[in-house]
């Protein structure tokens, strides 16, 4: 079992920045892919930015690209979501994710089914 806990969602102003943690325990693997997530209310779960944990590769959507910043600390066993430039657009749940069936992140790490584990989310809400 890997238990994942998100932290560090907010209130923010439009055009400000905020880091969200995600801190991974039990059973931890080192040849897997750590994803980020969010949902909005009344939207699917959509995809932010996926990391591999052994080979630090990074894999974004475009539209998250450049503002987004993913990162992991192997020492902690926490990653990162670096989110800057916040749109109200932003407003959402973001969720982290474990998927343990591949150690780079590519454009199957898009895909929420992937993912074995997920943390119970944290919001992040944008005001304009």
């Amino acid at each position: 079992q890997v238990q994942l806990v998100e932290s560090g969602g907010g209130l923010v102003q439009a055009g400000g920045s905020l880091r969200l943690s995600c801190a991974a325990s039990g059973r931890t693997f080192s040849r897997y892919v750590w994803g980020w997530f969010r949902q909005a209310p009344g939207k699917e779960r959509e995809f932010v930015a996926a990391i591999g944990w052994s080979t630090g590769n990074t894999y974004y959507t475009d539209s998250m690209k450049g503002r987004f910043t993913i990162s992991r600390d192997n020492a902690k066993n926490t990653v990162y979501l670096q989110m800057n430039s916040l749109k109200h657009e932003d407003t959402a749940v973001y969720y982290c994710a474990a998927d343990l069936s591949s150690p780079i992140a590519t454009i199957r790490s898009s895909r929420p089914n992937q993912y074995l584990y997920w943390g119970q989310g944290t919001q992040v809400t944008v005001s304009s």
